[in-house]
C-alpha cells in the first residue's frame, strides 16, 4: 500500500473514530447532567474524560498501530487538553455571551478544530516516529511462518 493511501486510510479511521468519541461525549454529557444532575463542569468533565480515553484507545491502536510508551502518549494528550480544554471554554462564553452568536455552532466550529489539531497533534507529536511499530497477530503469524521456514 502506498504511504498517501495508508495516510488517507488513516484520517478516515481518525475521522470515525472522533465520530464516535463525540457520540460518547454527548450522550454521556446529557446522562450525567440532565438523568444524574450532576451539574455542567462535573457532566463535561467526565463526558471529556470518557471520550478522550476512547479516542486515544482506538487512535492508539487502530488509526496509528503505535507501539509507544502509553503513560508518555497518554500525558502528551492531556497536555494538548490542558490547552484545548479551558481555551474552548473561554471562547465558548466570549462568543455565545459576549457576542451573541448560537452555542452550536460555537460548538460545531470548536469540533471542527479540535477534530483538526487534535489529528495534527497526534499523528506527528504523540505517535509520530511510532506510526506502524505495534504488531499485530498478522505479523506475528508470518514472523513464525518465515522462522519456521
Amino acid at each position: 500500500m502506498t504511504e498517501k493511501r495508508k495516510e488517507l486510510l488513516r484520517t478516515v479511521k481518525f475521522t470515525l473514530f472522533s465520530i464516535s468519541a463525540g457520540v460518547i461525549e454527548t450522550v454521556s454529557d446529557i446522562l450525567f447532567n440532565e438523568v444524574f444532575h450532576l451539574g455542567y463542569w462535573v457532566s463535561y468533565g467526565i463526558a471529556l474524560a470518557l471520550s478522550v480515553l476512547w479516542n486515544f484507545t482506538l487512535n492508539r491502536n487502530i488509526t496509528f498501530k503505535s507501539a509507544n510508551n502509553v503513560p508518555i502518549a497518554m500525558l502528551k494528550v492531556a497536555a494538548y487538553y490542558a490547552v484545548f480544554a479551558p481555551a474552548s471554554i473561554w471562547w465558548t462564553d466570549y462568543f455565545t455571551y459576549t457576542k451573541g452568536i448560537n452555542a452550536y455552532i460555537v460548538l460545531a466550529a470548536t469540533m471542527i478544530i479540535n477534530f483538526v489539531t487534535e489529528y495534527l497533534y497526534q499523528r506527528f507529536f504523540v505517535f509520530g516516529k511510532s506510526i506502524d511499530t505495534a504488531v499485530t497477530k498478522q505479523n506475528k503469524d508470518s514472523i513464525k511462518a518465515q522462522n519456521a521456514r
